[in-house]
Parts: structure tokens; C-alpha cells; sequence
């Protein structure tokens, strides 16, 4: 594996960075591999954005892999704020020493308060992904997962990471990157996100892959499925992503169809299997009912 304190050659160009992602187990085309490289030598976050399910997180798992680098994660959700995405005080401890030093003939709590001293030292910080990327003593890839979840003040706080690669903490002044890390971040379009955003970072667009790109994709994570059945499969998951879902169907929920007709040993691909297509491509009964209605008179016993 490449080491962490290595990493040009794996983002020299395009080919560079497709052979080392498929190294890892990531197919990626050459859109995905040249933007990639691109954002590594540019030292920019990368946004990106899709359907659920398109790859968008395994891609930033899939680059710390191939180049050693720690993953750190920032599960974004509705209502997260700068205290679980940058840092905040531990005012436990804070309190704890404030007790301690009270003991302290020299100690004057006023002065302390007054002052700021011995309170707001690194001792009390708690850092959070964002901060912790900032820190870290290696270079570190740092993925900001679904950004969309955030509202637009909260987005607003991480400009000074994408930009400056720094957070500003008003008791210890500027806390400057000691690696750049390298960003991803994903969104699944949810909202809009804001010019100030978007302007600071590289895009790329992960949509359903073509069929043969899914075929490739689902024979090399279930190898042991024939190739005959893995073309009705693929064949079967394009048709549902035509129709009128509320979600279609992800990849990864390709791959656990395939996973789920190797586990019961089948050589061929019945839909009449309710279980099939209701508990593992689709995920709403209106989906059910559009689907069941769509492939009632068709057979997949040959291929599409």
C-alpha cells in the first residue's frame, strides 16, 4: 500500500489514480479518476453529488485506502453545529480544575475568569472531525458526508477549513492545517448548497453507472455469481430505474440482490420471488406496487 507521506505518484494523472483505486476495489472511469487526481494536486475539497447509492462515500473511503492516508468522518445531519463539527470546551474538566486549583493559595479564581487563563487551554479542547482533520499529524483525507443535511449558518462554518485550511477558536486564536487534508464532500442534492460553498471546491456528478460498468462492478464483488445471471440482474435493476420510483434502486443495493442469489445458490432470476425485489431493491410500498405492475408480464429467465 502506499504510504501516507507519499502520495504523488498515485495522483500524478488520470491512469495513476484509476489503477490505484481499482487497486482498492473502486471501479472508477476516467471522469472520476481525473477529478480526483485534479483536486489532490490542486490541494481543493472536492464536492460530489448524485443519488444515494451512486459510490460518492465509498469513493473517499476507497482514496484513504489506496493512499494510506486516516479517514476522518463528518456524519452530517439536521441540526449539527460547530460544537460536533469543529470543537468545543470540555467544561467538566474545566470545572474540575477550577475546583483543584481553589486548593491554591496562589490561585484567584477572578483573575482566571478575568483572564481566561488555565480555563480555555488545549488541555479543555475537544476537537471535533473537522478540527481533528486540521490537526491531524499526517496527512489525513476528510469527508464531510451528505453537507446537504446542514443548514446554510452551519455550512457557513466550514468556509474557513475549505478556503484558509484553518479554524479560528476565539480563546487560542488561528489553528492552521499541519497537512492540508484533502476534502470530499457529498451531497445527494437535497437542497441547494450555496455559491460560497460550491466556488471553494471542485465538482463532480456520480449518477447510476452504465450497464457494463454495474456488470463489472457486481462481478467483482460477487465473483462467484455466473455471468449470465449477473446480466439478468443488471438488466432487471436498469428497467426499475426507468420507471416512476420514489427511489430506485443504488448500487449497493444491486450488489446485495447479487449477494442475496449467490447466498440461496440460484441460477436463475425469478421476480415472481416477491422478497426479491420488495426487501432488497425497493424500499417503498407505492415502488412496490409500480414495479410489480411493470415486470408482471415479463420473464427474466432469459436475458432482457
Amino acid at each position: 500500500m502506499i504510504q501516507a507521506d507519499d502520495v504523488t505518484g498515485v495522483f500524478a494523472d488520470t491512469a495513476a489514480v484509476r489503477e490505484g483505486l481499482a487497486a482498492v476495489g473502486y471501479l472508477a472511469d476516467d471522469k472520476i479518476a481525473g477529478v480526483v487526481s485534479l483536486a489532490a494536486r490542486l490541494g481543493k475539497p472536492l464536492l460530489i453529488e448524485g443519488p444515494a447509492g451512486t459510490g460518492k462515500t465509498q469513493l473517499a473511503k476507497s482514496v484513504a485506502m489506496m493512499t494510506g492516508r486516516p479517514l476522518i468522518r463528518l456524519q452530517c445531519y439536521e441540526g449539527i453545529d460547530e460544537s460536533k463539527a469543529l470543537y468545543e470546551w470540555d467544561y467538566r474538566k474545566q470545572l474540575l480544575w477550577i475546583q483543584a486549583a481553589r486548593g491554591d493559595e496562589t490561585f484567584s479564581a477572578d483573575a482566571v475568569i478575568e483572564t481566561g487563563k488555565g480555563i480555555f487551554d488545549e488541555r479543555f479542547l475537544l476537537t471535533r472531525p473537522m478540527l481533528e482533520a486540521i490537526r491531524s499529524p499526517q496527512p489525513a483525507v476528510l469527508l464531510v458526508d451528505e453537507v446537504d443535511r446542514v443548514d446554510t449558518e452551519t455550512e457557513a462554518l466550514f468556509l474557513e477549513v475549505l478556503a484558509e485550511h484553518q479554524v479560528s477558536v476565539p480563546e487560542l486564536g488561528r489553528m492552521e492545517a499541519r497537512h492540508v487534508p484533502l476534502v470530499f464532500l457529498t451531497s445527494n442534492n437535497t437542497r441547494d448548497l450555496s455559491e460560497a460553498l460550491k466556488r471553494r471546491c471542485l465538482f463532480l456528478y456520480l449518477d447510476y453507472p452504465s450497464a457494463d460498468r454495474e456488470r463489472e462492478i457486481v462481478s467483482r464483488a460477487v465473483p462467484g455469481l455466473a455471468r449470465e445471471l449477473v446480466e439478468r440482474l443488471v438488466g432487471l435493476v436498469e428497467t426499475l430505474r426507468r420507471l416512476n420510483l420514489k427511489k430506485p434502486p443504488s448500487v449497493s443495493e444491486t450488489i446485495d440482490l447479487a449477494r442475496t442469489l449467490h447466498l440461496l445458490g440460484a441460477t436463475d432470476l425469478d421476480v415472481t420471488d416477491a422478497s426479491l425485489v420488495q426487501n432488497v431493491l425497493l424500499k417503498y410500498r407505492d415502488d412496490v406496487q409500480i414495479a410489480e405492475a411493470a415486470l408482471a408480464p415479463r420473464s427474466w429467465s432469459k436475458r432482457p
